[in-house]
């Protein structure tokens, strides 16, 4: 090798030395002070919106007191479900799941009670604590609280109120009767929820409950429609006839009349054909009167 290419190789690689030993600029880790003014600020932020979205609320119940239909219901079950599922998509970061439903079930259940209040009542037949957490997790400590022996008081409760809420368990079992049949009347309050609106395990408010109000004349939502059915006779094979229109018996009772039992379809299929594969399937079916929706349920893994 020529002296010149080997001054050019040494110069070289003195210079990529010189470059590997550069230091590379750090960037400035932030105080403890710095990060708890942030905190601060996201806070105040937060307090501020909030704030904020009590005066769309107070421009919202003006707004409903100006329309021709009046003052309508403040309950939107298919709005708030919408709005759950929304959440527990988004979702990412260190903050639990649990957290912020809580935090989101807290402030719609207030905002609600802002626009017209109301009271929850609760079924405690099976024990107050998953009643009472479902009730405080879902509606929030503003909303009172008022417990019940049975889910047929609770229903009697909510048919007596102006504009209240009630809550009782899906496995109420045989002991309680067909107490969906209570719901059956056209001006009798209708099941209009089921929560947890997210199901997921271990939830801390995981208690499958039914919720139910006086009609709503236009907001219900109608994925799931909820029927009480009254059987002179049940045949084996009405269960497979449910299975293929995606339904499932959710509760049955026994009775001098028969058998009635709280059906759960799909909003898709309709009333009549529920009633002809039931009957074709050998089921003689005396009664069947739809007893409210709920929104599809949402999993979380």
């Amino acid at each position: 090798m020529a002296k010149g290419s080997k001054r050019s190789a040494l110069s070289e690689g003195s210079n990529n030395a010189m470059t590997a030993e550069k230091p590379v600029p750090s960037t400035p880790v932030p105080s403890l002070a710095e990060l708890r003014q942030e905190i601060d600020r996201i806070d105040e932020t937060m307090h501020r919106l909030l704030m904020e979205r009590g005066t769309i609320i107070d421009r919202l119940i003006e707004a409903k007191k100006a329309s021709d239909t009046g003052l309508s219901s403040a309950f939107r079950p298919g709005r708030e479900a919408a709005m759950m599922k929304a959440l527990a998509e988004r979702h990412r970061g260190l903050l639990p799941l649990d957290t912020v439903e809580s935090i989101w079930r807290v402030i719609i259940g207030t905002f609600t009670y802002v626009q017209s209040s109301y009271s929850v009542h609760a079924d405690v037949s099976g024990g107050d604590a998953p009643m009472r957490d479902s009730a405080r997790f879902h509606f929030g400590f503003t909303v009172p609280y008022i417990t019940h022996p049975s889910a047929a008081a609770v229903i009697e409760a909510v048919a007596r109120s102006k504009g209240d809420l009630g809550i009782f368990r899906l496995d109420q079992g045989a002991t309680s009767g067909a107490w969906w049949r209570t719901l059956a009347e056209r001006d009798r309050p209708k099941i209009i929820a089921r929560l947890p609106f997210i199901e997921r395990p271990d939830h801390p408010a995981g208690t499958p409950v039914f919720v139910i109000s006086k009609p709503l004349t236009d907001a219900a939502v109608r994925d799931v429609v909820l029927y009480a059915a009254q059987f002179e006779r049940w045949h084996r094979g009405a269960n497979q006839a449910l299975s293929r229109l995606g339904g499932e018996v959710v509760a049955s009772a026994a009775d001098a009349s028969g058998l009635s039992e709280l059906i759960a379809v799909p909003g898709a299929v309709e009333a009549s054909r529920l009633q002809q594969e039931l009957t074709e399937a050998g089921a003689s079916l005396a009664q069947l009167a739809e007893v409210g929706s709920h929104a599809e349920r949402f999993r979380v893994k």
